[in-house]
């Protein structure tokens, strides 16, 4: 027997033992079912979405500030500036 032809009957081999497995696969779920009896279906239960509410934000309205506080933001700016000069 050449190598080819060997190759092609352990193929076939293959094929028919194959086809033999399924069916007996088959024919046992089959018997298992009839065993169980007919399929009780269950129910779904639908569940309710929730929806989810929008959180309003308050938009913080912006305060003017006192002549005297805008003074210490110049005092501090301008101390801030000179510190940075005299460092290079």
């Amino acid at each position: 027997m050449s190598h080819s032809s060997m190759l092609k009957a352990r193929r076939q081999h293959q094929k028919t033992r194959k086809l033999l497995d399924v069916v007996a696969k088959q024919a046992k779920r089959l018997a298992k079912q009839a065993l169980a009896g007919p399929a009780v279906k269950r129910e779904k239960v639908k569940k309710e979405k929730m929806k989810k509410e929008k959180v309003k934000t308050e938009k913080v309205k912006k305060v003017k500030l006192t002549k005297e506080e805008l003074g210490r933001q110049d005092a501090k700016k301008s101390s801030a500036g000179a510190g940075k000069k005299g460092a290079s």
